[in-house]
């Protein structure tokens, strides 16, 4: 198994990236190894600094790197040697079996799209990320901020994305999906939801339980809860916001420190042919090193493959 990863990519890179491999790497078994993308002469000094034997990792060198702010598309076609690009072309090649990035978002999406490609028959593939549940284990929300705009045979699609991802992702045996909506009533919500609800409610794809309100996020009424981008990247800034607000006041709560990005890693990308997971911009060592383990877990389940299933 090898787990590409973007050394280049985030706010702190790439010092906290390479940090973060030196820690995953210690949670990884024989035959996993991690293959490190960017400028080589920047990982060295780290290395070294670390005490890190750096036989452990395999390196691909590159020279370019695509920004926080520039322009997805143009970034991926005008630096064909960014870390980014190449390695989506290495996982195109089956080089390396996922690849993570804490860089550029739009820019992951968008290599996602244009190398390995969205698998057939998925309109349009969608970022999940995960929930904490005030009884303990965790939930999905999807899509947060892949799809600003959605339609609701799209809707539809992500509600089967999430449930599949619970399965192996959570080892939840029969997720309840959920739509969000402004109440709980059938006939509730925008023309989006009112469109989308009768689809899900006849669906036998998943196990569908109604709508839900923002207020149910973190209960136990669904598993997975599904949105538009817009929405859900609303709903997902918000309760990252919750830890933050707890530290500034100087507040202790277990359940709230599982709001702490740095515990999940990063957001995968479902819907597109090989796993690929885009982490926070401002990821730390910990939440690299999250990221890979996440990464490894959609190899090792066969997401990819169960979802290329389910679509046939």
């Amino acid at each position: 198994m090898k787990i590409g990863l973007d050394i280049m990519g985030g706010d702190y890179a790439p010092k906290a990236i390479v940090l973060g491999a030196i820690a995953a790497h210690q949670s990884l078994n024989a035959g996993e190894h991690l293959v490190l993308i960017g400028d080589t002469e920047q990982i060295k000094p780290i290395l070294a600094e670390e005490g890190f034997n750096p036989d452990h990792f395999e390196y691909v060198h590159t020279d370019e790197v695509i920004g926080m702010g520039e322009h997805p598309t143009k970034a991926i076609v005008q630096k064909p040697n960014s870390s980014i690009a190449v390695g989506f072309n290495l996982l195109k090649e089956g080089k390396i079996d996922s690849f993570a990035s804490a860089g550029n978002s739009g820019a992951m999406l968008v290599g996602a799209v244009f190398s390995v490609k969205t698998i057939p028959g998925i309109i349009r593939p969608c970022l999940c990320t995960i929930l904490p549940k005030i009884k303990g284990g965790t939930g999905l929300l999807l899509d947060v901020g892949a799809n600003a705009d959605c339609k609701p045979d799209i809707l539809l699609q992500f509600g089967v994305l999430g449930s599949l991802s619970a399965k192996n992702l959570l080892q939840i045996n029969d997720p309840k999906v959920a739509l969000m909506n402004i109440g709980e009533e059938d006939e509730k919500g925008n023309m989006l939801s009112m469109a989308t609800f009768p689809l899900m409610k006849e669906t036998s794809l998943f196990n569908f339980v109604g709508n839900v309100e923002g207020r149910d996020l973190f209960n136990d009424k669904a598993d997975v809860i599904v949105c538009d981008g817009f929405t859900g990247n609303v709903m997902l800034k918000l309760a990252e916001s919750f830890y933050v607000l707890t530290i500034k006041k100087g507040l202790k709560d277990e359940f709230f420190d599982r709001f702490n990005y740095e515990q999940y890693g990063g957001s995968p990308v479902l819907g597109v042919n090989a796993p690929v997971v885009i982490g926070h911009g401002i990821s730390s060592p910990l939440a690299v090193k999250n990221m890979v383990l996440q990464s490894r877990e959609m190899i090792t389940t066969g997401l990819v493959e169960k979802i290329r299933m389910a679509f046939k």
